[in-house]
C-alpha cells in the first residue's frame, strides 16, 4: 500500500508561507503599535523589511517616544538615522531622559552627537549626575625649590551643546595638571601651599579650563598633597659638581699644556746640545787642518790649553760652597 505524501508537503508549504508572511508582515508588532497609540500601517512595516530596517527597533522607539510625550518624532526620521549608522534606541532613551530632566535636547542635536561617536544617553545622564574624575599625581616645584606632589578630583558634567567637536576627558586632565603646576610654581614657598590647598583650586577654576571641551567643570578639589624632593638643593649640588668638573677639566688642560711645553723645551735643549756636540766634533778637525796649513803652531796650542785650564779653575773658585754641616773639632 503506497503512502500519499502530498498532504504533508502541502502542510509544510503552508507553514513556510505563514512564517514568511509574518516575517515580512509583522502583524503582532502592528497590533502592539496600534494598542499603544502609534499610527503605523502594515504596509510601512513591510516596506521596512524591504529596506533592511528592523521594524521592531523603529516601532519600539516610536512607542517609547509616544508614551513619554515626544509626539514630534516621525518614522522617516528614525529610519533615516538607522540607515545612517546611528543607534535609534539610544537616541530615543536620551531624548526621553532629557525631556524628564528639563534639558534642551532636540532630535537633530541628539542624532548629531550619536553619529559623532559619543554616547548621547550617557551624556544626558552625566548632565543630571555629574562625574568625578581623579587626576594622576601632578608634580610641581615651588619657588623655594621644594617639590610637591598633588592629586585633585575634578567634578564635571556634560555640556550637551559642545559634545560635537568638543575635547574629551584627557584635555580636562591635562589642563587641570597644567593649572596645578602653574599655581604651585607661583607660590613663594611650599608651606603656603600646604596651609591653603584651596588656593590651587581657586586659581585653576579662574582660568576657564573647560573652554572648548565637551564638559563643564563644577569644582576642583585637592585630595592630597605630598612633599617630594628638595629640587633646589639637588640643582645646586648638580651645578656645583658641574663647576667642579669644569675646573678640573681646565686644570688638566693647563697641566697638559705645561707638560707639552716642557717636552718641547727639552726637545729644543737636546737639539741644541746635539748641535754643540756636533760643533765640538768639528774642532779637532779644524785644529788638524790648521796644523797642516801652518795657521796654528805648537806654542799656540799650549797657550790655548793653559787659558782653558785657568778658566776652569776660576769657575770652580767662583762656585758657592755646598751646604754641608761642619764637623765639630775633636779635642
Amino acid at each position: 500500500m503506497e503512502m500519499n505524501y502530498m498532504p504533508f508537503v502541502l502542510l509544510a508549504a503552508a507553514i513556510f508561507l505563514l512564517i514568511l508572511f509574518f516575517y515580512y508582515v509583522p502583524f503582532l508588532l502592528w497590533i502592539s503599535a496600534k494598542v499603544s497609540g502609534v499610527n503605523i500601517s502594515l504596509l510601512q512595516l513591510f516596506l521596512m523589511r524591504i529596506r533592511n530596517v528592523p521594524p521592531s527597533v523603529i516601532a519600539r522607539a516610536m512607542i517609547e517616544a509616544h508614551k513619554a510625550g515626544l509626539k514630534t518624532l516621525t518614522r522617516d526620521e528614525l529610519e533615516a538615522h538607522y540607515l545612517a549608522g546611528g543607534h535609534v534606541e539610544r537616541v530615543v532613551h536620551a531624548l526621553v531622559s532629557a525631556s524628564k530632566a528639563n534639558i534642551d535636547l532636540t532630535f537633530q542635536m541628539a542624532t548629531a552627537i550619536d553619529l559623532a561617536g559619543r554616547d548621547v544617553f550617557q551624556a544626558v545622564q552625566m548632565s543630571v549626575n555629574p562625574k568625578v574624575i581623579d587626576t594622576p599625581p601632578v608634580t610641581a616645584v615651588s619657588k623655594n625649590g621644594i617639590q610637591l606632589i598633588a592629586k585633585a578630583r575634578v567634578t564635571v558634567r556634560a555640556n550637551i551643546r559642545q559634545l560635537v567637536g568638543g575635547a574629551g576627558e584627557e584635555t580636562i586632565l591635562a589642563r587641570v595638571g597644567e593649572g596645578i603646576v602653574s599655581s604651585i610654581g607661583s607660590a613663594e614657598n611650599h608651606e603656603t601651599v600646604l596651609e591653603n590647598p584651596d588656593s590651587i583650586s581657586k586659581l585653576v577654576l579662574r582660568k576657564g579650563l573647560d573652554a572648548g571641551t565637551a564638559f563643564e567643570i563644577l569644582s576642583i578639589d585637592i585630595a592630597d598633597i605630598d612633599i617630594g624632593k628638595n629640587i633646589g638643593a639637588v640643582l645646586q649640588m648638580d651645578q656645583a659638581q658641574a663647576d667642579k668638573n669644569i675646573a678640573q677639566a681646565k686644570a688638566e688642560e693647563r697641566r697638559a699644556m705645561a707638560v707639552a711645553m716642557e717636552q718641547e723645551m727639552k726637545a729644543k735643549a737636546q737639539e741644541a746640545r746635539a748641535k754643540v756636540i756636533e760643533a765640538e766634533a768639528e774642532i779637532p778637525k779644524a785644529m788638524a787642518e790648521a796644523f797642516r796649513t801652518g795657521n796654528l803652531g805648537i806654542m799656540d796650542y799650549y797657550r790655548m790649553k793653559n787659558i782653558e785650564a785657568d778658566t776652569d779653575m776660576r769657575e770652580s773658585i767662583a762656585k758657592p760652597p755646598s751646604n754641608t754641616q761642619s764637623k765639630p773639632l775633636s779635642k
